[in-house]
């Protein structure tokens, strides 16, 4: 009996010696649970029940469990690289073969898909067409790669204050190339259907104790029709190189109605014309200075410096701001044709072929002051934004995907989702550091990272190992000094079973 006693001790020293080994091994696998030999002791069993003071039969292995204790995590220099502090698995898939794991060692394969070292696909919420992240439809996580398509302005909120102590500009009629037709101005990007930046400018001048105009161009040209004194740049330049031009002879030209020229350039020759000696060439000057006619906003203070009304004044087509479309208070920029220059003096400005924003700009200045201070814009936000390379990736504590594009824009592009189960010590280990579901372990429950019991995700790092190699060396001794006395236990019952033998 005595061998048979030994022996199972034998055995079940070698398994302990085996999963402690193979702990030690595992000591900087990445995500690796370490498992623990447990072992019961072994009684005969009899039809008539055994005595009072049995003796037992030995030992058995009964189980190998893995301890699913947090290991310590490390900080890596990969975006992709993912920790999970606190319950719960990452979902893979492998040709739609579910298993999950702790190794959170991701990159991506050439499609883009997220993957982790094994070439399984990391499973979460993946986004649709629009970009909106499709909750409770878990599939395989893609990293979109080609470059974000740009955003038209759609609208621009703006704080500024205006100088109250300013006084009214002597010098009209406004003139974007002269400093002393306005008392303040600010720019601004916006941007049309194809990414292409536009400059839209406000200059600001003061009609009144409480009232200003906002005078606006966009790339220096009317917002509505980019071309609509090239008419007027045009009938100048031809009068101005005839034989005997002089200042009259110029007017007459940029005056006469089938020129087409705008009544801000009328205005702009007729004041060269009467400036003492006036010449054609000062009259041509005051015209191509002219830039183009402004859309204009008549802007009205109460006497607390707090804004009351925004009027748009009609400009040559009738067109511009729309005031309060939506009843907010706001502006609507409806009608701006974005232009491109052929770069000549004077340049010619034609339509770009990009669209703006459905729908206009919205510009909201409701917040603006009228104050005894300095001119200063407070704040100015606008959502337009050109098109962008993709330039990294971050990854919050829930799982949410973010790509970072060249141009300053972030967008959302997945989010993990983590599983995990009422008994974890069922899953299967099928190795790679991933198990599989087993009716044991349950079904998994599925969430995103901080819901319920689930843990929260750590970027740029992995989960180490949560073998103690201190204690497992100190268990590899104990496993051999059991393994040694269990030998001895076997010798001892041979020598006594040899002198029963050589009894004779």
């Amino acid at each position: 009996m005595s061998f048979n006693i030994g022996l199972s001790g034998i055995k079940a020293a070698s398994s302990d010696l085996n999963t402690t080994g193979n702990n030690i091994a595992n000591a900087s696998t990445v995500g690796f649970k370490q498992s623990r030999s447990e072992f019961s002791d072994v009684y005969a069993a009899s039809v008539l029940g055994s005595g009072s003071n049995p003796v037992g039969s030995g030992v058995l292995l009964s189980n190998v469990s893995q301890l699913f204790n947090q290991g310590t995590i490390d900080s890596t220099q990969n975006a992709l690289d993912m920790a999970i502090n606190g319950n719960g698995f990452f979902v893979t898939s492998n040709n739609g073969a579910i298993s999950y794991t702790r190794a959170g060692y991701f990159g991506t394969d050439k499609n883009g898909y997220v993957v982790d070292n094994n070439g399984y696909r990391l499973q979460g919420y993946p986004v649709n067409g629009q970009g909106q992240l499709q909750n409770g439809v878990v599939g395989d996580l893609r990293i979109e790669t080609g470059n974000q398509a740009p955003k038209a302005t759609s609208q621009i909120a703006q704080t500024f204050n205006l100088n109250s102590t300013n006084t009214t500009p002597t010098v009209t009629p406004f003139n974007a190339n002269d400093p002393t037709t306005y008392n303040s101005s600010t720019s601004v990007n916006v941007y049309d259907s194809q990414g292409n930046a536009h400059v839209l400018t406000q200059y600001f001048t003061k009609t009144g104790p409480n009232d200003w105009t906002m005078n606006v161009l966009v790339d220096g040209r009317n917002p509505g029709n980019p071309t609509d004194d090239t008419a007027a740049i045009t009938a100048a330049t031809n009068a101005a190189g005839a034989t005997g031009a002089d200042a009259a002879s110029v007017l007459a030209a940029v005056s006469d109605p089938a020129a087409g020229a705008s009544a801000a350039a009328v205005a702009a020759a007729t004041a060269a014309a009467n400036a003492p000696g006036a010449t054609a060439a000062s009259v041509l000057a005051a015209v191509n200075g002219m830039g183009s006619s402004p859309y204009q906003v008549n802007l009205t203070f109460s006497a607390a410096g707090q804004l009351l009304t925004q009027t748009p004044v009609n400009n040559l087509t009738g067109d511009g701001f729309t005031p309060n479309p939506n009843g907010d208070g706001t502006l609507v920029l409806g009608d701006w044709i974005p232009a491109i220059s052929d770069g000549k003096t004077p340049p010619t400005w034609n339509a770009n072929g990009a669209t703006p924003n459905t729908g206009g700009i919205t510009l909201d200045v409701r917040k603006s002051t009228q104050y005894a201070t300095a001119f200063a814009v407070n704040s100015v936000n606008q959502d337009g934004y050109t098109t962008g390379q993709l330039s990294g990736l971050e990854i919050d504590d829930q799982g949410n995907i973010f790509a970072r594009y060249t141009n300053g824009q972030s967008k959302v592009q997945g989010q993990v989702v983590l599983a995990n189960f009422a008994n974890v010590q069922g899953l299967n280990p099928i190795g790679k550091t991933s198990w599989v579901q087993s009716s044991e372990s349950g079904e998994p429950v599925i969430g995103t990272p901080r819901s319920g019991t689930l843990g929260a995700l750590q970027s740029g790092a992995l989960e180490a190992s949560n073998v103690d190699l201190s204690n497992e060396l100190v268990d590899l001794i104990v496993a051999q000094r059991n393994y040694q006395a269990n030998a001895k236990t076997i010798q001892t019952e041979d020598a006594v079973t040899q002198t029963i033998i050589n009894l004779r």
